[in-house]
């Protein structure tokens, strides 16, 4: 005779079943602490089975404990008190699609790190993997760092991405970099309700598309300098529409479309901007490519948005060197051009643009920092952006990275 929990696994109901739902649950979750707190959460068995293996065990007719409570399972769970809101969200999180956007969810790094103890304990992989990669890009405090230590390397292979940025680098790497140095808040515009940010994402959307349009045509057309000329002007208005939307995308909290197609996009836009000459009207089309560049690394260097760690990785090369070398040349015009107010991008902006670079820079793995940090020393750019913080804090990490994970191993 099968389980009453497994037989409603084929029910399938026209709304999407919602945590708490009392109307249409068939199991309590029932969280107690020995502290004597005690919580019954409705919850959907067919979700539960699906996402963790922790219920899918209860809940099968093997678990000789599983109680029947008014036509309900129940199954009890007992967790530490400092863990109990932690259970309660990764509860929440299995009626959550956790390979979508869920970046803003979290709620900070210590919230994340117990989300993910708890999501290991009950075995949610989908929960442990959206958690790792959130863990993974983001920038961390120092005591932070110290708590990351002392929690994931006890949690096995699945959460060791996350500990990629404190890994020993090659020696070599090392040695190349101590022989160069030794050488040488506004308030929301408006609170959007998911129809209008629906409809501001199709609006975005087909503001790129004719941008990508204009885009290839320029990387296609170069010969032609009449052609060019015009569809340079095409794309500069183009540009300040993106840098506006980009604007009104932070504010309504829905970056991440955004910053995905600028990131895809990024080696054309650069490669577009980088062989023109250095024109007034060449040099603003450069700036305002910096301005929403900012933007976008703004988003994902303070983890409004989380990318893979290869594409960050790539973003920063890409971006890096041409803010580098464009800086001067932005400057120079606009003391030339004094009268010109689009050349002068404000300087908390360079400022603010090279903070962002320190943060996803020390986001990435040591080896990927290495290999950007050398091409920092190597380059008669080194004043802008000066990544000093960001190469103080390898060289820490560096240094102790072998005594500090093998401390960790041996406790």
């Amino acid at each position: 005779m099968e389980s009453p929990v497994l037989e409603n696994l084929d029910f399938e109901t026209k709304a999407p079943s919602r945590i708490g739902d009392r109307s249409t649950s068939d199991v309590v979750v029932r969280l107690r602490t020995q502290d004597g707190r005690d919580e019954w959460l409705y919850c959907h068995s067919h979700i539960l089975v699906e996402k963790c293996k922790y219920f899918a065990d209860r809940l099968s007719e093997n678990w000789p404990t599983c109680q029947i409570l008014d036509s309900r399972s129940c199954v009890e769970v007992y967790c530490q008190e400092s863990d109990f809101d932690h259970h309660v969200n990764v509860l929440r999180l299995l009626y959550v699609a956790t390979d979508g956007p869920v970046d803003d969810m979290w709620h900070g790094v210590r919230n994340a790190l117990g989300i993910l103890r708890v999501a290991v304990e009950l075995e949610c992989p989908q929960i442990v993997t959206a958690c790792v990669n959130y863990l993974e890009a983001i920038p961390w405090e120092e005591s932070e760092e110290e708590e990351i230590l002392r929690i994931i390397p006890r949690m096995g292979s699945q959460a060791e991405p996350i500990l990629a940025r404190m890994q020993p680098v090659n020696p070599s790497a090392i040695e190349q970099l101590e022989y160069m140095i030794t050488e040488d808040d506004d308030a929301p515009l408006l609170t959007a309700d998911d129809e209008i940010k629906s409809e501001v994402k199709e609006c975005v959307k087909r503001l790129f598309a004719r941008f990508s349009h204009v885009l290839e045509a320029l990387l296609a057309e170069r010969t032609e300098s009449t052609s060019v000329e015009s569809k340079m002007q095409l794309f500069q208005s183009h540009l300040s529409d993106l840098s506006w939307a980009c604007q009104m995308l932070t504010k309504m909290e829905i970056m991440r479309e955004f910053v995905n197609t600028w990131a895809d996009a990024s080696d054309k836009i650069v490669q577009v901007v980088e062989q023109e000459s250095p024109t007034v009207v060449m040099v603003e089309i450069k700036s305002k490519a910096i301005e929403v560049a900012a933007k976008v690394l703004d988003a994902i260097g303070y983890g409004t948005v989380i990318l893979p760690t290869a594409k960050r990785f790539h973003l920063v090369k890409v971006w890096l060197p041409f803010v580098r070398v464009t800086k001067p040349l932005i400057d120079s015009v606009a003391t030339n051009d004094e009268d010109n107010l689009t050349l002068k991008i404000d300087g908390e902006l360079w400022q603010s643009l090279e903070s962002t670079f320190v943060s996803i820079i020390l986001a990435l793995p040591s080896v990927d920092q290495a290999e950007i940090l050398t091409e920092w020393l190597e380059n008669d750019h080194i004043r802008y952006p000066d990544l000093t913080e960001a190469f103080e804090v390898w060289c820490y990490r560096s240094k102790v990275a072998k005594r500090r994970l093998a401390l960790v191993e041996e406790a």
